[in-house]
């Protein structure tokens, strides 16, 4: 299938003051196929930020990588120099609506600003008119209101805001846009029309895929082609949605459906029970397992040895159980 993006055993610990390691991400190898919406999902904490921010190359210290690559088309973009990024990656290659988006608006300018700095930044030589009118086009596109463009953000609510940046994020067509918690804050309304958004741009070509972050398993049902699931800094599980959100493998997995309220009765039958125990400190993972101490199925080996991945068919399982 190939792809287009793809981590390649990556390792990205935050260093603190007095030289303390937090292994926020520990030897992922994950990829982002074309034509696909990929789910990255898990409790907070689990490296879901971390990883967005490394595969989107907006990280910045105390996020330093000491491992791995980022690689799309046969290239390591980790070891670009930061000016190539910023011509031939960012914004035209790989795009990102940030955790907090709706907060990232200037609020003493007018949208329409923001449109002109950003596009100007990529193309100096752009007039103020081309990029409005190219901001405004997209817009209609998309059948959202020009209006946006004219309006400061304390105009708009909060469900308009989001969909104001992740237009803007994607002027550029995109081929990866990476959506970290872009329905967090939303009500049940605002993440439907968030999500329909998405699939528009992904349907009309403008972007080619999707990864989407959120610690909400049950709401990439309606999203996702598959998910990943993380724990710790580390996989635990990636297979089709349906594999992950029916048949989980994992136990972190199973736990993780059963302590969310999903109304269907088909999906979820049992009682919502929360995760038992407190996810690890990452300045000091568990040995082996990094779920062992938290695990109902925990096995002699689990606290001594890390698991190897077992794929059967396109799901992928890091656990001694299977």
């Amino acid at each position: 299938m190939g792809n287009l993006l793809k981590a390649q055993n990556l390792r990205a610990y935050y260093r603190l003051v007095g030289g303390t390691k937090i292994r926020a991400v520990d030897g992922v190898t994950l990829e982002l196929h074309p034509n696909e919406v990929l789910g990255i999902a898990g409790e907070s904490g689990c490296g879901k930020s971390t990883l967005a921010a490394v595969m989107s190359l907006t990280h910045n210290p105390p996020l330093r990588v000491l491992d791995g690559q980022v690689v799309a088309n046969g290239n390591n973009l980790l070891a670009m120099h930061p000016e190539q990024v910023r011509q031939k990656i960012k914004g035209t290659y790989i795009s990102v609506v940030p955790q907090g988006a709706m907060n990232a608006l200037n609020p003493t300018q007018r949208v329409r600003n923001l449109v002109i700095d950003m596009l100007q930044e990529h193309f100096p030589e752009m007039k103020k008119s081309q990029a409005v009118d190219l901001a405004r086009t997209r817009l209609e596109e998309l059948s959202l209101p020009v209006r946006v463009l004219d309006s400061y953000p304390h105009e708009l609510s909060g469900g308009m805001k989001q969909r104001t940046i992740i237009v803007l994020s994607t002027l550029l067509d995109p081929k990866v846009l990476i959506a970290d918690e872009p329905t967090s804050a939303l009500d049940v309304s605002s993440q439907r029309t968030v999500i329909r958004l998405l699939l528009t741009l992904l349907g009309e070509g403008i972007i080619t895929s999707i990864a989407f972050i959120t610690h909400e398993l049950p709401l990439l049902r309606q999203v996702a082609d598959r998910i990943a699931i993380m724990y710790a800094g580390k996989l635990v599980e990636v297979g089709s949605m349906e594999d992950i959100i029916f048949s989980p493998q994992h136990p972190y997995t199973r736990a993780l459906m059963g302590s969310m309220l999903v109304p269907e009765k088909h999906v979820r039958e049992q009682r919502i029970e929360a995760i038992p125990g407190v996810p690890p400190d990452l300045k000091n993972p568990p040995i082996g397992c990094r779920f062992h101490p938290r695990c109902p199925q925990r096995q002699v080996i689990c606290p001594r040895e890390e698991p190897l991945p077992k794929t059967v068919g396109d799901r992928t399982t890091w656990c001694w159980l299977i």
